[in-house]
């Protein structure tokens, strides 16, 4: 799971300067007990539960060691986006106060990584290496035959090499959907269909028809029609999904380096049952 700042600065989780709480024993675990430091701020068990309280009822789909294991990641990644501001938040008492804060911070750095102007070299490259530098891949339109058995499949192979019409063994013998259109299945590309039929399919010449195919539905004969180039979307159609990639790429840069440049401290806190997000009453001891 991965959180976004962008979001997640809706939902209140963010992250503040915070004030250096002493280690508590892991075996009894309290508000206090610290789960991160990031330099010398300290990231602890109160903040992550504070964070998870504010989260929206759709996060209650999740694992808590998932959310758990999230939070604690983005609280890390918020406090580095939240330092590499040169006047930070001020410091926060409580720890939900502390969260906002970070999102707040997290925020406008977030902002100053989106607003990077993005070149047009940058994004003609971009789309070079997306679209041009491979060649496009291969659509298929085929039929085939549905039966239960292979003994059936051989048998309508036998018939077909007789010169037997294939779309109208089809209309006869097929128990799929696409029998009473001769078999005909349309053009389809990689990932479509299961993967033993694409594979016949991916090695037929036009007008070819196969031996019998085992899949999960049955026996096949499938029979290849003809084949086509996907076409290459024009640069102007992807340039605002491209735009959108290089923002993507730029922001992960950055939080890379920003973790290159910190020193990270996460102590074993694996006798931490993640249960223990849903102890709101734990913030008051």
């Amino acid at each position: 799971m991965k959180f976004r700042p962008t979001f997640l600065a809706a939902a209140t989780l963010a992250i503040a300067t915070l004030h250096t709480i002493p280690a508590l024993s892991q075996d009894t675990p309290s508000a206090d007990t610290i789960l991160a430091t990031v330099d010398d701020t300290v990231i602890t068990l109160g903040h992550v539960i504070a964070l998870r309280s504010s989260l929206p009822p759709h996060y209650d789909q999740l694992e808590n060691d998932v959310l758990f294991d999230g939070i604690l990641s983005q609280l890390i990644q918020h406090t580095l986006l939240a330092q590499s501001l040169k006047d930070g938040p001020s410091r926060r008492s409580l720890l939900l106060i502390e969260n906002e804060s970070r999102a707040i911070a997290a925020g406008e750095a977030v902002d100053a990584v989106s607003g990077t102007t993005i070149t047009e070299a940058q994004i003609e490259t971009a789309y070079k290496s997306e679209y041009l530098q491979t060649d496009p891949d291969t659509e298929y339109n085929a039929a085939h035959i549905l039966v239960e058995t292979e003994e059936e499949a051989t048998s309508l192979v036998q018939k077909l090499a007789e010169g037997g019409d294939f779309a109208a063994l089809a209309r006869e013998f097929s128990t799929g959907p696409s029998g009473p259109n001769g078999g005909d299945l349309g053009w389809f590309s990689k990932g479509v269909m299961v993967e033993p039929f694409f594979d016949a399919v991916a090695v037929l010449e036009a007008g070819q028809v196969s031996d019998p195919v085992k899949t999960q539905f049955g026996w096949h004969i499938i029979k290849l029609l003809e084949t086509r180039s996907q076409d290459r979307p024009k640069l102007d159609d992807v340039r605002e999904q491209l735009e959108t990639s290089l923002r993507e790429e730029a922001f992960e840069t950055h939080i890379a380096d920003l973790e290159k440049a910190a020193k990270i401290d996460r102590p074993d806190i694996s006798a931490i049952s993640p249960d223990i997000l849903n102890n709101i009453d734990l913030l008051e001891k």
